[in-house]
């Protein structure tokens, strides 16, 4: 059944009837900020309510991940785990039409709400697989933000982060490209003591995520192999400063940082971590060295 939330369209065909992720009460919260108050009031209320969760969610930093990205304004948009809507209405305000994929009805409630004057906005709720297989159109852009390292969780296949790669292939118009934002598994802010952002522990992901199946970021000559394995001849490295969540620089191999150019590196406001060493220092380091992209905290890449 398809309903709407202001402008945008809400189609439940495919949902199971049960939400099997959440931050908990405080997506009750985020719905009715956004059901009661402006965008622009969003700032205030994060700096008042002092809460991960609802900065994660509201920060208008979110949307740098995807609104340097030159667009026409004709392109069709899939964006795969949309979630609270992070990222939907910068992709609505570049693109002629945004098509959302989200498992999680109340998150989905909570991105219509905030973006409810959108006309081109439509929410498919669901399984991936199960919504995936429904699709008929072919899109100029898809985007998984945040998204590929779960594939393992809900893609079911021996080789789940290839056949995801390689089934959103299948939907993509001539020309068309897929964005992925992930954090590097090498990431130099993990050397110096932060938590896995998925599992919660220290040095997981560097230590080779040993027995864990279901959530893993990669290094970049692993996303390298995976794009090509999946079949892309087209792979360009982005690296967003401090990390593709809250990214105030996106570098590329065209445009590298300098020494002392990475001075913004306290930013874990969802855990505690350690600080074994200083990373400005370090980041100089392999800067001069040649190696930031190996060490990036984050990576955006664009597949064709």
């Amino acid at each position: 059944m398809i309903t709407t939330v202001g402008k945008v369209r809400l189609d439940d065909t495919l949902y199971p009837g049960e939400d099997f992720y959440s931050d908990g009460a405080v997506e009750d919260e985020l719905l009715e900020i956004v059901s009661t108050s402006e965008e622009s009031e969003y700032n205030r209320i994060i700096v008042e309510r002092r809460s991960w969760p609802i900065l994660y969610h509201l920060s208008h930093i979110r949307e740098n991940i995807v609104s340097w990205i030159p667009m026409s304004g004709q392109e069709s948009v899939l964006e795969i785990g949309s979630g609270c809507g992070a990222v939907t209405g910068a992709l609505a305000r570049k693109a002629k039409k945004v098509t959302c994929i989200e498992l999680s009805r109340l998150r989905s409630l909570i991105n219509a709400n905030r973006h409810k004057n959108l006309d081109n906005i439509e929410i498919k709720l669901g399984n991936f697989e199960h919504v995936e297989a429904s699709l008929t159109e072919q899109y100029d852009m898809i985007t998984l933000i945040g998204v590929l390292e779960y594939g393992g969780s809900y893609i079911t296949a021996n080789k789940p982060y290839h056949t995801f790669l390689a089934t959103m292939k299948k939907h993509l118009a001539p020309g068309g490209r897929i964005v992925i934002a992930i954090e590097n598994k090498m990431g130099m802010k993990y050397w110096a003591g932060c938590k896995e952002d998925h599992l919660g522990d220290y040095y997981n992901g560097i230590e080779g995520y040993g027995g864990v199946t279901h959530v893993r970021t990669f290094s970049k000559p692993e996303l390298t192999r995976l794009a090509q394995e999946a079949g892309f001849e087209q792979i360009e490295f982005f690296y967003p400063y401090p990390d593709y969540k809250f990214p105030n620089v996106i570098y590329s191999d065209d445009f590298l940082p300098g020494p002392g150019d990475l001075n913004d590196n306290l930013r874990n406001f969802d855990n505690e971590r350690l600080a074994t060493f200083d990373e400005s220092k370090v980041f100089d380091s392999v800067i001069r060295d040649g190696m930031f992209p190996y060490y990036s905290n984050s990576f955006e890449v664009i597949l064709q």
